[in-house]
Order: structure tokens, then sequence, then C-alpha cells
């Protein structure tokens, strides 16, 4: 019964966190059309007190599937992002938090400590992933 009830929650994970791709140059085209912020509040899953910080203004964004069809998908506070670097590392981000600022790209990896960040010279940039990460935050403006 325990490995039914494990199969069935794997089986849901991986058909819920669906990775989309985005062009580097697809991205960098739409920050530069959208490079205004706004102040958000965003909820605490964990504690009673809510996050406040400054987002992008991206409503929505443009995005391609496994199979390389385009799709958009509405920015929210559950979006994360992963970039992958010519040295092959990973920098991870909250995708709201994500600016590009002088082509370099500047966001937040934590909620909780909204001092770690991670700054990226864009040119190093190959690779650009978002999905929904299905965690429990959400906008309260």
């Amino acid at each position: 019964m325990k490995l039914k009830v494990l199969s069935v929650g794997i089986l849901l994970l991986m058909l819920s966190c669906t990775i989309y791709t985005i062009p580097p140059e697809s991205f960098k085209d739409q920050f530069t059309k959208n490079d205004k912020s706004k102040e958000v509040i965003v909820n605490n899953p964990l504690l009673y007190k809510d996050f406040k910080y400054s987002s992008n203004n991206i409503e929505y964004l443009t995005v391609y599937d496994k199979k390389g069809k385009e799709m958009k998908i509405r920015n929210s506070a559950s979006l994360e992002m992963r970039v992958t670097l010519l040295n092959g590392k990973r920098k991870y981000f909250y995708f709201d938090t994500v600016i590009l600022e002088n082509d370099t790209l500047k966001g937040g990896k934590s909620r909780f400590m909204p001092g770690l960040r991670n700054v990226i010279p864009y040119d190093q940039i190959v690779k650009i992933e978002v999905q929904e990460g299905g965690k429990n935050y959400y906008y309260k403006n």
C-alpha cells in the first residue's frame, strides 16, 4: 500500500513540474521591453509575516516546451528559474525577482533571506529554464 501511494506521489510530482526553456536572446528581448518594476507582497506559508520586495513587471513570459512549441506562461510568485552558465554551473532564482541591468542578470535565490542574490554576467548564460515550483507562494496585492 505504501509503495502505491509513493508511486502515485512521484508520478504527480513529475507531471506537475513541466520545465520550459527560454533562449537567452528571447529572454533579453522580453526584459528590455518591460524594464519597470513594481512593489509586491507575497504570503509566507511558514510564518505570519509576508514578504515585500520589488518585482519585475513581466506579466506573461514567452517560453518553449520540450517539443519546441512556443507558449505563454503567467509570472507568479512561485515561478522558479534555472540558468546554466558556460562553465556548466547552474544558478537558481525566483523569476519575479530577476532584473536585467547593464548586461548583468540579478535576482533573489531565497524568499527567507533576501540578501542571498545571484549576479551573473549575461554573456556567460547558455541556457535558461523556468518551472512552476509548486510552492505555496502567491501575491497578496
